[in-house]
């Protein structure tokens, strides 16, 4: 009796362009997955995608090859923009189990001579004052948080400098070196580095050249001694022009809004809210307010509400402003995608990190300019830390206001707050207030995943109880 065919077959790991060729053609004809691989050895793999991916735009033909690329030694900002994609798929190092006080710091390449040197010098009294809280805070909780019998001297000790790390992570900077590693399929990675050329930060787009090189180059790190002299992706390569659309568009709402746009009301109720909850109901207006919400410092619900009393023609104006500068190649801005609700939430910057990895919602966020301020840990004041605390950020905040923007961004402390706008549905709501309001969690991000639930309850009352989110009240500062 003939050996039965098996029907999953597993694939060996094939470099990303020829995998995603074998799996193409497979789509396409009777034969089996061997015989398409086996054709795809004979067979050149970049010009069937440079015509039916880059000329025809069977874009779906790119989801199906996959690269893994590591970036060391950029800045917290750079990973925070590299990371900003919704297919992204990947892992940054944690703030909360390095120290980083002795790792140095990433001076923007915009900056030069003197104001290189003042960057330098405020970035340097950021990392002591980061070491010191950092030593004197563990030395806090250690006195406050005695080891319990059962937990072992070493698992106390780390839970310990974890919950320190949490504390003095407010006073790291966008500016200290990170690593981030991803894994996206190749249409994901050509839309990210499209995007990262036409960053506002040099050192990301410098950071998008370097992207292209590498997939144009062999790999760096081998598994397969079969693929160590191929390059990564060249077809790719050749293709990752800048996102000029993006770029365009975003320069021509900010220049809209700030010629039409009326003043800010200062009283306004929800002007400096940690969390409000909008359930748009008119699609138009919600996307012309979410088109504007990135070039302004506007809350989202009076765009919003601005934009629905508008009528259609004003919000048109918009849109098509948006979108003049498209072309048949682009897609829509991020604008007009959504959901069900819109959390529009002023947190700090630590705290957005760590919801940033969220990737089932739309996120938007709005120029990092430290104009709301900077929130302090409640165990800042209790272990009399208060003085030094504001010194070093008052410190921080005023070489920021002497250097160029942008480059005077990679100075903003962790702890400096801003407003971010974050779209879902309700299943992604309950996910992250449930999550992310866990005791193992960072304090900062379990209040406004707090939040999340509690404006849920109030806009959803029977969806709001289905939430099993923690009271940021409830805490067990050992548990990790």
């Amino acid at each position: 009796m003939p050996e039965k065919s098996p029907r999953v077959l597993a694939i060996s790991p094939m470099p990303p362009e020829k995998i995603a060729y074998a799996l193409a053609r497979y789509s396409r004809s009777p034969d089996s997955i061997r015989d398409s691989i086996e054709w795809v050895r004979t067979h050149d793999s970049a010009k069937f995608l440079e015509s039916f991916y880059f000329q025809y735009g069977h874009a779906s033909i790119a989801d199906l090859g996959h690269v893994v690329l590591c970036f060391e030694g950029v800045s917290e900002l750079a990973a925070t923009e590299i990371e900003d994609e919704q297919l992204w798929d990947g892992q940054a190092r944690s703030s909360r189990y390095q120290d980083f006080s002795r790792s140095g710091f990433v001076t923007p390449p915009e900056l030069t001579g003197d104001d290189a040197a003042s960057f330098a010098a405020a970035a340097r009294k950021l990392l002591a004052a980061y070491e010191e809280i950092h030593r004197r805070i563990f030395d806090f909780l250690a006195d406050r948080l005695p080891r319990p019998e059962e937990m072992k001297a070493d698992v106390y000790k780390r839970n310990i400098a974890a919950r320190a790390f949490d504390v003095a992570r407010y006073l790291l900077f966008f500016g200290i070196p990170t690593g981030a590693g991803q894994v996206t399929s190749i249409r994901t990675l050509e839309r990210q580095i499209r995007r990262l050329k036409t960053s506002e930060y040099a050192e990301v787009r410098e950071i998008a050249d370097d992207m292209g090189a590498a997939c144009a180059a062999p790999p760096e790190c081998v598994w397969e001694t079969s693929s160590a002299n191929e390059p990564l992706a060249p077809t790719l390569a050749r293709h990752v022009d800048p996102d000029e659309h993006t770029a365009q568009a975003r320069s021509d709402l900010a220049c809209w809004a700030r010629q039409n746009l009326p003043p800010v009301q200062e009283d306004g109720a929800h002007l400096f809210e940690l969390v409000d909850m909008v359930r748009p109901t008119d699609t138009h207006a919600d996307i012309t307010a979410t088109l504007l919400y990135p070039v302004t410092d506007r809350p989202f619900r009076a765009l919003y509400e601005m934009a629905r009393e508008w009528g259609a023609p004003r919000r048109n104006e918009v849109i098509d402003v948006a979108l003049r500068s498209r072309t048949r190649r682009d897609e829509l801005l991020r604008g007009f995608r959504g959901g069900l609700y819109a959390f529009d939430i002023i947190m700090d910057i630590g705290a957005y990190r760590d919801l940033h990895r969220h990737r089932r919602c739309q996120q938007f966020r709005q120029a990092y300019r430290g104009q709301l301020g900077y929130d302090t840990p409640d165990a800042i004041a209790e272990s009399g830390l208060k003085e030094l605390y504001e010194t070093a950020m008052s410190g921080a905040f005023s070489a920021m206001a002497r250097l160029p923007e942008p480059a005077a961004h990679y100075l903003l402390p962790f702890g400096a707050r801003s407003r971010f706008l974050f779209k879902m549905d309700f299943a992604e709501a309950e996910y992250i207030a449930r999550l992310r309001s866990g005791v193992k969690g960072h304090f900062s991000y379990r209040k406004v995943a707090w939040e999340m639930k509690r404006k849920m309850e109030q806009l959803e009352p029977e969806l709001g109880r289905l939430i099993e989110a923690t009271p940021p009240w409830v805490d067990d500062p050992l548990k990790r």
